[in-house]
């Protein structure tokens, strides 16, 4: 492809061919646009060249200045960026820094590259402040801070580019949100800088283009390399070996995990939880034969410290296995990884796809995964992400729309940053995808809030954080407000976590508190890959030493658990009614010949309903495979209605497949008394009764209460605030509001957040009304089924027994096993 007059990407062309490299069309199509002041988005798979893709323009444009009598390429100091990097990872920050500087100057520019996040020296943090790096790799949150300042307007001045990494995995969230602010303020001080996104796959790419670029919503987007061919191939049970039913994390696999470790030079080993992370390296470790220094271990909660180290050895090759979470889903490169191994389901393509490109992090290398089932009926979900990876369906994300929380960050953050005019902002601000439908009333009450808290609270000066001057602009005058502010800014929120270290110092991360909670001193527990006794809590520092030997807990995290997506789920489906040649539904065969016999299988068109008698009472189970949070909403509905028709004492337990209800007194049941509890007719009303509504609300109002910044963030050089005293401080507020300003705008974004996000209740009235169309299977099987079973085993977690519960479930699954051996 001509990159234009004279070729203008000669000197790329020419840095390719010293290295024996070739350029791909992408990334010679990638710089043509941006020469031609182009912005877009780019969607390309891991590891095919994105990096220089996105960042070969600004270097060509830079190295031809002098040529154009443009003067030198380098700015005067302190002038602020050229290429602002934005990414939505620290660890990636790194990598990206390196890669950046590293070809800046082999190309002879002298650009100073820095890095402005949590992360960052000080040294990178000051040139970040003073406007001395040309690029800067920066998080959303560390540049609304820079926005926060007065001058923010000639530190982004000579701004010529800036692109979003990973675009993908901010589109969905309110980070992304927060992005797109920050994004319209950045156009708005550097109206001719050009913006590009780099996306891995997606099923709505266009609306992916569209949130990014709102004011050019026909600019190019721009295909990559081919999709890496991407194999998927399971651990399936060995002859005569049978994977359990239920409630297990797949250390039945440790002895063939292990081989498989040590049959190549380097492994990612994903799990889906941090527990299930700490569980297997430590299982890993009691039969490691090197050095321990060979295997370790990275998820979000470890210290910064410790997961760069992890990075590190896996680039050195001194690393033989990290037992990862999906903090290393992202793109941070590995060349050095031969294989992935993935344990238990991945819950979707998009997951499984991301992880097992990091496996031969090379271009023209083929991807490749192993999956380590933990249980049978993960067997289904392998085949199910195979299938739909052939096909191309990758799940969409969807973008939020009117986060009144984040909105009054922003403003306030532009108030601190040297004022702003409510109209100029308010068009600004509907310029962008999840503000467009803003109206004027609601833009007035952001406003009255960030000035006086809203009615309830304008007599408490500690809510007047925004003042409207003579001139009519906002902005903000009290330094202590200023400090919380800055201190405040971003949409992720961490209550209750405690900062774990040695006595001696260091820190080895952080666990929640509740956990912490549960121990005393000389305690021992699982962290960080070490046994720890925990010897003090002084606030939120636990201060620990290493315990020689001894057995502990394993840290907890609460909200852990991944859903499996609608798109996996459907697939799933289908594999049931056709299995196809997958190796995985031959081995799950005799299961599934269990469960047409004993009751019948599910599949597109059929909702197959159990009823079935044990000692604990009479339990519907449905399986509507519709993911956990709309089973959830569904079953507490289901309970209510079925309980204005007949007193009855109810509970209810939910998976991915589908939800139990467990009724104290057995009931009748038939097809139209299901269909009755089943209609999507007044499903807002129902869901808003069934479920204790309030206390959902309190919970999301605690997050939205903080990005919105009416909880004072705990201060530099003080002790930091327990989950409890947040939680007071919130609910405090929330009742308040409840009580003298029931309509405040947070409020009404709290209830709408429990039925969108929680509840999904958009994807629960999908579900009632697909369950609607199917045929109905209702069945009265003799015997928990393998479908039930799983249900049936996660209501026991929280009853009190002599025996644990996966002794429990062992002993229960054995007995159905040889119930059911016949007809296997």
């Amino acid at each position: 492809m001509s990159a234009g007059p004279r070729g203008r990407d000669a000197p790329l062309l020419a840095w390719f061919a010293a290295r024996g490299w070739k350029p791909a069309a992408f990334q010679r199509e990638t710089w043509r646009r941006y020469l031609a002041g182009e912005s877009g988005l780019l969607h390309t798979p891991t590891g095919s060249g994105k990096t220089l893709a996105a960042f070969g323009g600004p270097l060509l444009e830079a190295l031809q200045q002098p040529l154009a009598d443009q003067g030198d390429a380098r700015p005067a100091a302190g002038s602020g960026p050229q290429v602002l990097w934005i990414t939505p990872l620290r660890a990636l920050a790194t990598d990206t820094t390196r890669a950046l500087a590293q070809t800046s100057a082999e190309l002879g520019l002298d650009w100073t590259v820095a890095m402005r996040t949590g992360d960052a020296s000080a040294r990178d943090k000051r040139l970040a402040r003073q406007g001395k790096a040309q690029v800067l790799v920066i998080t959303p949150e560390s540049l609304a801070l820079l926005l926060s300042y007065a001058d923010a307007s000639s530190r982004f001045r000579a701004l010529r580019c800036i692109v979003v990494d990973e675009w993908h995995e901010l589109l969905g969230n309110k980070r992304g949100v927060l992005l797109q602010l920050c994004l319209a303020r950045l156009a708005r001080l550097s109206p001719a800088a050009r913006t590009w996104g780099l996306s891995a796959t997606l099923g709505n790419l266009e609306e992916a283009r569209a949130v990014l670029l709102p004011r050019a919503p026909d600019s190019p987007l721009v295909a990559g390399a081919r999709p890496r061919k991407m194999s998927v191939t399971t651990l399936l049970p060995e002859r005569n070996a049978r994977l359990p039913w239920a409630g297990h994390l797949g250390l039945s696999q440790l002895p063939r995990v292990f081989k498989r470790l040590f049959d190549v030079r380097a492994s990612l080993l994903f799990t889906n939880t941090r527990a299930q992370a700490e569980l297997w390296h430590r299982a890993l470790e009691s039969i490691w034969p090197e050095d321990l220094s060979t295997l370790a271990l990275h998820h979000g909660s470890l210290d910064p410290r410790l997961r760069a180290a992890a990075e590190q050895g896996l680039r050195d090759g001194a690393i033989r296995c990290v037992v990862a979470t999906s903090s290393l889903d992202l793109g941070v490169d590995f060349p050095a990884v031969d294989q992935v191994l993935q344990i238990g389901s991945p819950k979707g393509v998009a997951r499984l796809l991301q992880r097992a490109g990091r496996a031969k992090h090379r271009p023209g290398e083929s991807g490749h995964v192993i999956c380590v089932p933990a249980q049978a009926l993960e067997l289904i979900e392998y085949a199910a992400a195979r299938q739909a990876i052939a096909r191309g369906e990758i799940e969409s994300r969807t973008p939020p729309r009117g986060s009144l929380d984040v909105l009054a960050q922003h403003a306030v953050t532009l108030a601190l940053g040297g004022g702003f005019d409510r109209d100029e902002l308010y068009q600004e601000v509907r310029g962008t995808h999840a503000y467009a439908g803003l109206d004027a009333a609601t833009w007035q009450a952001v406003l009255d809030f960030i000035v006086q808290g809203g009615r309830a609270l304008a007599k408490y000066p500690d809510f007047h954080r925004v003042v409207r001057d003579d001139d009519g602009c906002y902005r903000v005058h009290d330094r202590r407000i200023a400090l919380r502010h800055r201190l405040s800014i971003g949409t992720i929120t961490a209550d209750g976590a405690v900062s774990v270290k040695y006595l001696r110092g260091g820190g080895l991360g952080s666990v929640e508190e509740g956990f912490l909670a549960r121990l005393r001193p000389g305690d021992r527990f699982q962290f960080a890959g070490r046994t720890l006794e925990l010897v003090r809590l002084e606030g939120m520092t636990a201060y620990v030493r290493r315990a020689k030997g001894g057995d502990g807990p394993v840290a907890t995290w609460q909200g852990g658990r991944m859903p499996l997506s609608t798109q996996l789920a459907r697939e799933v489906q289908s594999l049931y009614a056709e299995p196809g040649t997958h190796p995985e539904m031959r081995a799950v065969e005799p299961l599934l010949r269990i469960q047409e016999q004993a009751s019948a299988l599910p599949q597109p068109g059929r909702l197959v309903a159990e009823r079935i008698g044990t000692r604990r009472g009479m339990h519907l189970f449905l399986f509507p495979f519709a993911g956990r949070a709309v089973h959830e909403g569904m079953a507490a509905m289901m309970a209510l209605r079925w309980g204005r028709q007949q007193a009855n004492t109810f509970s209810y337990t939910v998976n991915d497949y589908g939800l139990m209800l467990t009724l104290a007194e057995p009931a009748a049941l038939d097809d139209a008394l299901l269909r009755q509890l089943l209609s999507p007719d007044g499903m807002a009303d129902d869901l808003r009764d069934g479920v204790n509504l309030g206390e959902l609300a309190r919970r999301q109002f605690r997050e939205i209460a903080r990005v919105a910044g009416l909880l004072t963030p705990s201060l530099p050089g003080r002790a930091a605030r327990s989950l409890r005293q947040v939680q007071a401080s919130s609910g405090l507020l929330y009742d308040v509001l409840r009580r003298y300003d029931p309509d405040h705008l947070l409020l009404a974004q709290a209830e709408r957040e429990v039925f969108e996000l929680q509840l999904e209740a958009p994807r629960l009235m999908a579900a009632l009304r697909d369950c609607q169309t199917r045929t109905l299977a209702l069945t009265e099987p003799r015997a928990l089924t393998p479908l039930s079973f799983p249900l049936w085993t996660e209501s026991l977690r929280g009853q009190l027994s002599t025996e644990t519960w996966q002794a429990r479930v062992r002993r229960a699954a054995e007995q159905l096993e040889k119930r059911y051996a016949r007809l296997a």
